[in-house]
């Protein structure tokens, strides 16, 4: 081989050495400029608060500004379509949950852009128990007596959720599903005017997030069935889950996770996952989603992430498909 023929084929091999220093020396200075956090939900809620949580904490670790950005609509789908539309390198990233990261990609048939494919999640950062409650005019202590009220009068009781397609309608349905009873959609426009309904009776039950239930319980303005999570809440001692009620197998809890652009640096995302695994074990942060009846948790790595969102959409879209929910 001459020495033209030998440089040409070293060529490619350089490339790669020159991309893997890249990547490398990217990692490195990650993030050498602010990080923009895109919220698809209102301010005060649980996705904003914990975003803001996580946020003030990177920037603390990385000494650059994390700005939470709040682009509500459409079900979440906003902010997910401003980072899958960013450039890939860690700069735009979402604080996504089980509605936008799992279901909207079965619910939403016609979006300009892919939720699997275009956003790459780093690492689950919190999870979230939610329950399922009646108005204590509905005579029923327990899932059993629930059961055997809505099967002994079919289409009569009601169920409020946060919206239609919203997860926790998706849990109703489930319910439905797995015990055989009919029960009445009423959607809406989030969880604090359904709760409202709930406790004046205008509807006679709800799956509402824990934090949402607890307090209302303990003033009697609701009565606490069962949790919908496999995993007891400190949020609620004593409460019983629905896999225990007599339904097992049942466990739906919201999960929050960061996500970034697809095609984002390996070595970027590691280092963005790292601080996230520490950060989610920080008294003070945990105490802080604790009151919220959240619990601050990580993603052993990204891949564990990746295969973990990969189930949840694959499950949810089953569900959402056998129902024929569409979104509004």
């Amino acid at each position: 081989m001459d020495m033209t023929r030998k440089r040409w084929a070293l060529l490619p091999l350089l490339a790669g050495t020159l991309a893997l220093q890249s990547a490398s020396a990217l990692a490195q200075s990650y993030p050498s400029r602010p990080v923009r956090v895109m919220v698809g939900f209102a301010p005060g809620g649980p996705n904003d608060i914990i975003a803001r949580a996580y946020g003030a904490r990177l920037a603390e670790t990385f000494g650059q500004a994390f700005i939470v950005e709040n682009r509500t609509g459409a079900g979440g789908n906003l902010a997910a379509e401003a980072v899958a539309r960013a450039a890939p390198d860690g700069y735009t990233i979402t604080l996504g949950s089980t509605g936008p990261s799992a279901v909207n990609p079965a619910l939403y048939a016609k979006l300009p852009f892919d939720l699997v494919r275009d956003l790459d999640i780093v690492s689950l950062v919190a999870t979230g128990n939610s329950a399922l409650a009646v108005h204590p005019g509905v005579p029923a202590a327990n899932v059993k007596e629930l059961v055997a009220l809505a099967r002994a009068q079919p289409g009569k009781l009601t169920y409020a959720s946060s919206g239609n397609g919203s997860s926790l309608h998706l849990a109703a349905e489930l319910f439905k599903q797995m015990t055989g009873v009919d029960l009445v959609h009423v959607p809406y426009k989030g969880a604090a005017p359904a709760m409202t309904d709930l406790v004046s009776g205008q509807v006679d039950m709800s799956f509402a997030p824990v934090a949402n239930v607890v307090p209302l319980a303990r003033a009697g303005k609701l009565r606490l069935l069962a949790l919908t999570g496999a995993k007891h809440s400190a949020f609620a001692p004593g409460t019983p889950t629905l896999a225990e009620s007599g339904l097992p197998g049942f466990d739906v809890w919201t999960w929050y996770a960061i996500l970034c652009t697809a095609g984002t640096p390996e070595s970027v995302v590691d280092r963005l996952h790292a601080a996230l695994v520490k950060i989610a074990q920080n008294p003070q942060l945990k105490e802080q989603l604790a009151n919220i009846g959240i619990d601050a948790e990580a993603s052993a790595s990204p891949a564990e992430a990746r295969a973990y969102r990969a189930a949840e959409v694959e499950k949810w879209g089953k569900l959402v498909r056998a129902i024929g929910v569409k979104a509004e």
